[in-house]
């Protein structure tokens, strides 16, 4: 049994001790250095990554080269590229380890049947898609409406204990702007403390 994950799952549906005991026993624990990449373009995403223990990111690399983050996870949270889960297809991004990890993967054979078998895990997994969605649809609506300067400030208020875990390059890559730029803003800011 996995208590960090049925935790969480009891923040939002209730399992019987049955469907719990089943449930983690569908779940696969992995470990992974950090650096390790978890998922390359070109291979197929087995299934869904809930974060036990670390710290992963999901990203593309653009036509000049450049990787540009979409996605962040840390513990209690949840990471997969579901364009390949849905679709059956080879996966776009990448998703690698930023420190070491420890996750559980539920792979996607077993989501689909678990569902069928444990009807509350479906509403979980929709409210988790739903969490997601609207996180996603918050970054867009921050990197249009805020200029560089304004979202790197409400982020860091937002989340400090991350931004502290999170390479500043990585950071800029989230964030939509340069890592050269966040240094010279966090000089300014520095300046300013004094």
């Amino acid at each position: 049994m996995y208590p960090e994950l049925l935790a969480h799952i009891k923040r939002y549906v209730t399992l019987t001790p049955a469907e719990e005991e089943l449930f983690c026993g569908r779940m696969e624990l992995k470990k992974f250095k950090k650096k390790a990449m978890i998922l390359e373009p070109g291979n197929h995403c087995p299934g869904n990554y809930f974060v036990l223990k670390g710290l992963l990111r999901q990203y593309i690399v653009n036509k000049k080269l450049n990787e540009q983050i979409v996605q962040f996870a840390l513990e209690s949270w949840w990471i997969a590229d579901q364009d390949s889960l849905l679709n059956k297809s080879p996966a776009t991004t990448y998703i690698q380890a930023i420190e070491e990890t420890e996750v559980l993967l539920l792979h996607e054979r077993d989501r689909v049947e678990l569902f069928k078998m444990i009807p509350a895990l479906e509403g979980y997994f929709r409210i988790m898609m739903q969490k997601s969605f609207i996180a996603a649809q918050r970054r867009v609506g921050y990197i249009f409406n805020q200029n560089d300067e304004e979202r790197y400030r409400f982020f860091t208020k937002l989340f400090p204990g991350f931004v502290q875990r999170v390479p500043q390059y990585m950071l800029a890559s989230y964030l939509g702007f340069t890592p050269q730029f966040l240094s010279r803003l966090r000089a300014k800011k520095e300046v300013k403390d004094l």
